[in-house]
């Protein structure tokens, strides 16, 4: 059966490994998916990742490693969806609403790549936001 959002399952993924304290949690690798990953790496919010070969399907996996800070606590306390595949939600960069008074970070896909809301704000330019992470 086809996955309509695969975004929103990676995200849903993580959100759940990370409540449950998992070490590492696996998402079949995409692009787009690459590159969410590496900004949520950038961030802070993720401790690393890698490809890996997929042991029950063909294809490659992406390992996600998460991250705890000293109480074991995920660093990650809120993954919200926001731009869905029936609703579409578009930006400019003046327009990018800040997550929890800027304690939080909007992911956006631009003509420059995919970014964190601070890096589409300088390059002034803006696109469809993704996921908002806190």
């Amino acid at each position: 059966m086809a996955m309509t959002d695969p975004i929103a399952d990676m995200l849903t993924r993580i959100r759940n490994a990370a409540q449950a304290r998992h070490e590492s949690v696996d998402v079949p690798w995409s692009r787009v998916k690459e590159q969410i990953v590496k900004v949520l790496v950038a961030e802070g919010y993720l401790q690393e990742f890698k490809k890996v070969k997929a042991k029950n399907r063909a294809g490659e996996d992406l390992r996600i490693q998460l991250r705890f800070d000293k109480e074991h606590k995920p660093v990650i306390s809120g993954l919200k969806r926001v731009s869905k595949p029936s609703i579409r939600v578009y930006v400019g960069f003046q327009e990018i609403p800040p997550i929890r008074k800027g304690l939080g970070v909007n992911i956006l896909s631009t003509p420059k790549g995919v970014l964190a809301d601070r890096d589409a704000q300088k390059a002034k330019v803006g696109g469809e936001l993704i996921c908002a992470v806190w």
